[in-house]
């Protein structure tokens, strides 16, 4: 019996990025993602199936075996703390940085330092690490806002161009990760359908070689 394999994705960008991949791997949803309102989608393979779901939940789906692997910005995994998933390929796609941001030309606050972001894990561990007191505050949109209205001195988010800041006055700073998405595997599907999985992997690492080389 050949074992069937659910693939957990979010809309946007990372399925944008994540489709081409997985056609070159041999598989293609067999309907439209975007127009649909399903969230279970068979696929070209019959023993695969994509579920679509938040891009926050990905680890969790995957982590407590609702599917057998998923794709996830490193910015999500560092945030859930994924030491109960394996992390066994990069796909370089949806790449960006975490950084922290503040106002333009405006000196660093003295004392405790306010920091809206909603990857309140990850601040928590990078201002450990510097030895300094912050005071977090999880915002989980429009992050640009909170040093405008006084809500926040920084903030720490995702930066593509940094346009979005430098519109509202800010700029990127520190950087905290480079991010790009990754596939991420549950643990107790890497033992028991080791070998499929294993073929995925290599297709997909096949894949992100040629489209690399492209």
């Amino acid at each position: 019996m050949t074992q069937t394999l659910t693939i957990a994705l979010s809309k946007g960008r990372i399925l944008d990025d994540t489709l081409p991949l997985l056609k070159l791997a041999g598989i293609e949803p067999t309907e439209d993602l975007e127009k649909s309102r399903k969230l279970i989608f068979p696929t070209t393979d019959p023993t695969v199936r994509l579920l679509i779901v938040r891009a926050t939940d990905v680890p969790t789906y995957v982590e407590q075996g609702a599917a057998d692997l998923g794709v996830a910005g490193k910015d999500v995994l560092m945030e859930y703390g994924s030491q109960g998933l394996y992390e066994p390929l990069d796909l370089k796609i949806a790449i960006c940085k975490l950084m922290t941001a503040g106002p333009l030309n405006t000196p660093e606050p003295g004392g405790r330092l306010k920091v809206a972001t909603k990857f309140v894990n990850v601040a928590r561990r990078y201002y450990a690490e510097q030895g300094r007191q912050v005071e977090l505050i999880k915002l989980y949109g429009s992050m640009e806002l909170a040093p405008l209205v006084g809500l926040a001195d920084k903030i720490i988010d995702v930066v593509d161009t940094g346009n979005t800041l430098r519109a509202n006055g800010l700029e990127p700073q520190e950087l905290i990760a480079d991010i790009s998405s990754r596939l991420v595997v549950n643990k107790a599907s890497m033992k028991m359908k080791h070998a499929r999985i294993k073929t995925l992997i290599d297709a997909l690492a096949a894949a992100v070689e040629q489209r690399s080389a492209a």
